[in-house]
């Protein structure tokens, strides 16, 4: 009778695996509009072929040298080899959450030795002293010796297994594995971000080189003039007040020369930490900043940041993990059953430790039932569903930051162009008001001063002219890495999320 209850108890909590108590999901709506904005800043979107996380980097990336450095930086990046261990260790953890679902049988083998007084549990009456014999001389019973018992078993079985009657393990269960999974996610993030970290650190670098490049050749323009002015000033036809003017200009040009010296150290510093290394010697010539080192690729639609972007994903699962956290809760209303069943062999010597009838068995079911938990379950249960809430808001956050991050990228996009023309438009009028002042300082119609006002403002602009390059450069990073492109190197990308381990 009792195996059969104890086959039935194991039926019933192995053959109900989707039996918990754990709400059913509705995935929050998303609280943002089921379009891009539209405006002055937004140029007319193309239709898309594919998701823009569809598109790989190496695609994305036309500069050679730049794949090369992405691709030593998926490599050997430390803080990508930290996120990829987390996942390892929250996979480990699933498996020991979900290993409570089975019973833990073992083998278990004792011999122990006991030592008993004679006369243990005679009732206290085991003595000889009040006998007589003839003679009138009284005679002593010898003294029982004490006895030793010596015991041998061998045992199958398992101790205080859980019947999950009612879900609570199963719940914890899928508990730890959404966590699981938004820590995969959390890894892709990680991942994406260190593709768009190079890739800026990269385009930083490129354009310092490129700053100091022409800062070393306005300083050499400016050094020239100030020999031009020098020479006029001892012979009398311009004045201490030019050599000053131009000297100005030269300590100006001096001072961006080593700012730009100084930052393409730091930039190359930047790399290596990136790439988890040296920047490779025989790294491929780069692109010039002025060149197309990007692809186009399409913004998509909102709703495709839901299945696409990690973040979200990972802010979803956690919300998942929460909600599942709340059918443990529930479950713990409920009475807990447990069970211990052992099975095996005993004898007092070794020898007969396998003969016929010496088995034996054990089988102990023990019901818990919460009576007065002082408001503890109720709180508990209380927990978790504000913390159901708490990341619901927190994943309705991550579809607006998300959103905002395009809608930004798209805005930069939209306007970015018509301000690099605008400003190559001005350094090329600056080219030409230089020429001119250049000429008319030949010919002698105006003084010097003219020419070092037309060469700073030539600079000036040419400096412009990088930086804005390299800010729509970072943009259009931005917004690939917002669209949660950066993940896949080549290909097509997957939708599905981590399997589960």
């Amino acid at each position: 009778m009792k195996h059969g209850y104890l086959s039935l108890a194991v039926a019933c909590a192995l053959a109900l695996p989707g039996c918990t108590l754990i709400p059913d999901y509705l995935r929050p709506a998303a609280p943002v509009d089921a379009a891009w904005p539209q405006g002055a800043a937004y140029a007319p979107e193309q239709p898309a072929a594919g998701p823009a996380a569809d598109f790989g980097w190496e695609a994305f990336f036309r500069a050679p040298a730049l794949r090369r450095m992405v691709a030593l930086a998926v490599d050997n990046n430390r803080n990508l080899r930290q996120a990829v261990l987390n996942v390892e260790a929250y996979r480990a953890l699933y498996r020991v959450q979900r290993a409570e679902l089975f019973p833990e049988i073992g083998v278990e083998g004792t011999q122990s030795r006991q030592r008993w007084p004679a006369d243990y549990g005679s009732g206290g009456g085991g003595g000889a002293s009040g006998g007589s014999s003839e003679g009138g001389q009284t005679s002593t019973a010898p003294k029982p010796e004490a006895f030793i018992q010596t015991h041998h078993s061998v045992t199958l079985g398992t101790s205080a297994w859980e019947a999950d009657f009612f879900g609570r393990i199963r719940s914890l269960t899928r508990q730890t594995e959404e966590d699981y999974l938004a820590t995969e996610e959390d890894r892709r993030n990680v991942h994406i971000a260190l593709v768009g970290d190079v890739a800026t650190a990269y385009f930083a670098w490129r354009t310092d080189q490129a700053q100091l490049k022409l800062t070393e050749s306005t300083l050499a323009s400016y050094q020239e003039s100030l020999k031009l002015i020098e020479a006029s000033e001892e012979v009398g036809i311009s004045s201490q007040l030019d050599v000053r003017q131009a000297k100005t200009l030269v300590d100006q040009a001096r001072a961006q020369k080593a700012l730009y010296t100084r930052q393409i150290a730091q930039d190359a510093n930047a790399l290596q930490l990136l790439i988890g290394g040296s920047i490779p010697a025989d790294l491929p010539a780069g692109l010039e900043v002025k060149d197309a080192m990007l692809a186009d690729f399409p913004a998509g639609l909102p709703s495709d940041l839901l299945l696409r972007r990690p973040d979200i994903r990972a802010a979803e699962h956690r919300l998942l993990a929460a909600n599942a956290s709340i059918g443990a809760a529930r479950a713990a209303f409920f009475p807990s059953v447990s069970l211990t069943a052992r099975a095996g062999t005993a004898s007092r010597d070794l020898s007969g430790l396998f003969d016929a009838g010496s088995g034996t068995w054990s089988f102990v079911p023990t019901i818990t039932v919460p009576i007065f938990t002082f408001g503890r379950l109720r709180s508990n249960l209380e927990y978790a569903k504000l913390q159901k809430d708490i990341n619901i808001a927190g994943y309705e956050y991550s579809i607006q930051t998300a959103f905002r991050e395009v809608a930004d990228g798209l805005a930069a996009r939209g306007t970015y162009n018509d301000q690099l023309k605008a400003q190559g438009d001005l350094v090329d009028n600056n080219q030409a008001y230089y020429e001119l002042a250049r000429q008319r300082y030949d010919e002698g119609v105006d003084n010097y001063l003219t020419v070092l006002d037309a060469q700073r403002e030539l600079f000036a602009a040419q400096q412009q002219l990088l930086t804005d390059r390299l800010q729509q450069l970072n943009s259009e990073v931005g917004l690939y890495k917002s669209l949660g492109g950066g993940w896949e190197r080549n290909g097509v990308a997957t939708t599905a999320s981590a399997t589960t381990p």
